[in-house]
């Protein structure tokens, strides 16, 4: 079936497309072979190094408390950075130079320096002015540094939603009296938030994954640190990298799927309900059929 965007592909097309289809999967296939010899080679398939992770130990020893806590800061981070960037984003929108200036400055600086750095002076920063205990001083500086940058960047994804959107919603919001604030909260956000939301959860996956720097850098007892310590345990290296691995795939799959459902649904909801007028609405409606007035209840004119 051809249309304007897409011609059907023709007899010469289809055959190409098979020949590349089988030559990637060809490819692929020993792409695995590959892998998997060399593992097999290495030593690195056999059971002894596999059996932890049908035992309970490991899970609920190493890798459940380290998934549990990579879960608390990258839940901690997205709850504060979310609200945070909203506010800088718009802030970045204002009218006014004093309010637009600072936020700018704050973004650009906090976008600028890697979120490892960041860490690393909050690390500091609560060790020699905060009366807190090693594990909370961990936690803390990975949240904050997680939160500051992230914040930045989501400030400008929120910032290039808002004037994605077309000049004429705005402008037929002044034009029925709507003040900046109203027509903001009222009729642009609710519109960029489904364009925004790809880009949002694209920047929360990288929330969750960057939680694993904190237990590199700062001792965070995180699902990547834990893991270091199950292979010092069962010597089991290269087996505990592929699980966590797939471990952090499922939870980034997890939270793109929610945010793909999100979508859906918030594209569902702001369709029109598509309400059904009556013959007589349609008169009243119509000046042609008022003899040039509209319905007004009592014969008004206008």
């Amino acid at each position: 079936m051809s249309s304007v965007l897409y011609d059907a592909p023709g007899p010469r097309a289809k055959r190409r497309n098979v020949l590349i289809s089988v030559v990637f999967f060809t490819l692929l296939a020993l792409l695995a072979w590959f892998v998997w010899h060399t593992m097999d080679e290495e030593g690195q398939l056999k059971w002894a190094l596999w059996k932890p992770f049908t035992e309970s130990q490991a899970w609920t020893t190493y890798l459940l408390p380290g998934l549990g806590n990579t879960l608390k800061a990258a839940a901690l981070a997205m709850l504060i950075a979310l609200p945070l960037g909203a506010f800088f984003g718009i802030s970045r929108l204002s009218d006014h130079w004093w309010v637009r200036g600072p936020a700018g400055a704050v973004i650009e600086f906090f976008r600028a320096i890697p979120v490892l750095l960041l860490m690393l002076f909050a690390n500091e920063a609560y060790d020699r002015w905060a009366n807190v205990t090693t594990e909370e001083r961990q936690l803390y500086a990975v949240v904050t540094g997680l939160v500051l940058y992230n914040a930045a960047v989501l400030a400008e994804i929120v910032r290039a939603g808002i004037l994605a959107l077309p000049k004429g919603q705005s402008e037929a919001a002044k034009a029925i009296g709507l003040r900046k604030g109203q027509t903001m909260s009222t009729i642009l956000l609710p519109q960029a938030v489904t364009a925004m939301l790809p880009a949002i959860v694209s920047q929360l996956v990288v929330v969750v994954k960057d939680t694993a720097l904190g237990g590199v850098m700062i001792g965070f007892t995180e699902l990547l640190s834990e893991r270091s310590t199950l292979a010092a345990n069962y010597a089991n290296v290269i087996p505990s990298f592929i699980v966590v691995a797939i471990i952090f795939i499922v939870l980034n799959f997890i939270l793109t799927s929610f945010a793909s459902w999100l979508e859906q649904r918030l594209r569902r909801s702001k369709k029109s309900t598509g309400a059904v007028l009556s013959a007589e609405d349609t008169e009243e409606l119509n000046p042609a059929a008022t003899g040039g007035t509209y319905g007004t209840g009592t014969g008004g004119t206008i």
